[in-house]
């Protein structure tokens, strides 16, 4: 019943997401995690009922949650204008091939438990590592620990080194595992972004550009992890370096160096930006994160 809630509460969080990130290329793995969240609540559910008494069909439903699971991160790796929707073509490939084991099982050798390739069980490990790593450097690194404990926790019966006979059941750590994604799902809905406030005058003065630039590439990283953030840095200052503005994008934000007073550059910055952004992100995103256009 705990597990049950505790997913029911991830996916709630997780269709809230949803319209948080609309017009980021962040949705369609916001949309896998709450398919993930409502697999993981109706696995949960059918135990409960008592529907799932049978080892080996447990085993199966629970390697389709495990592939439904790693599906997010999947998503974010590719989330890029304009093949972020193609992808989700590879993610949902990427599901059918980890979840391929238990529908084999099922069609071939009817009883039996799903038998799960050591190459494979690494794959889940390195997926539920690598999306912890995207984030656990932004301001959500407290939530995006907690999925990923709770992701491991739930996947243990198909880890390296763990027999999937043995570890299911598993009520325990089926609840923690749920526990612990609901609790980091809730944290991260309701994180602040630490973007500050951009666009209004700020109390030294006028905007600058780093006012302008730091709300919506902050967001963006939290929104889309670090992958896409430094990959939007290191093209900014290519760019940067090629004209000699006194500028560098880093994770933390803008770094201006030079004459203050000089904002001849201010300008072609501020439109090379945003051109970077719209890769990931429309105009009605930028604006709901603090983006003002430049003043002539």
């Amino acid at each position: 019943m705990l597990t049950t809630l505790a997913a029911g509460i991830a996916a709630l969080a997780a269709a809230l997401a949803i319209r948080r990130v609309r017009g980021s290329t962040a949705v369609p793995a916001a949309w896998w995690a709450l398919a993930a969240c409502l697999a993981l609540a109706a696995d949960a559910g059918a135990h409960w009922a008592g529907w799932l008494t049978a080892p080996a069909a447990a085993a199966r439903v629970r390697l389709g949650v495990a592939a439904l699971a790693v599906c997010p991160a999947m998503a974010l790796l590719g989330a890029k204008r304009p093949q972020h929707g193609v992808w989700q073509l590879i993610v949902a490939t990427l599901a059918v091939v980890v979840a391929m084991p238990a529908l084999s099982a099922w069609l071939v050798r009817p009883g039996s438990l799903p038998d799960v390739h050591l190459l494979g069980r690494g794959f889940l490990l390195v997926l539920a590592v690598v999306g912890w790593l995207n984030f656990v450097a932004t301001s959500h690194g407290a939530a995006a620990t907690a999925i990923a404990a709770g992701q491991l926790a739930l996947l243990r019966p198909f880890l390296p080194g763990v027999g999937t006979d043995a570890a299911l059941p598993q009520p325990l750590f089926d609840a923690a595992g749920a526990g612990f994604v609901a609790l980091g799902a809730a944290a991260a809905l309701m994180r602040r972004s630490a973007a500050k406030v951009g666009g209004t005058p700020a109390p030294h003065g006028p905007a600058t550009v780093a006012d302008r630039i730091d709300p919506p590439f902050l967001t963006l990283r939290d929104t889309l992890g670090a992958a896409w953030a430094l990959r939007i840095a290191e093209r900014f200052d290519t760019v940067a370096t090629e004209r000699g503005w006194p500028c560098r994008l880093h994770f933390a934000g803008l770094d201006v160096g030079g004459d203050p007073a000089d904002d001849s550059w201010h300008r072609d910055a501020l439109r090379a930006f945003k051109a970077l952004m719209h890769r990931f992100v429309d105009d009605a995103w930028l604006a709901r994160h603090g983006w003002s256009e430049p003043t002539a």
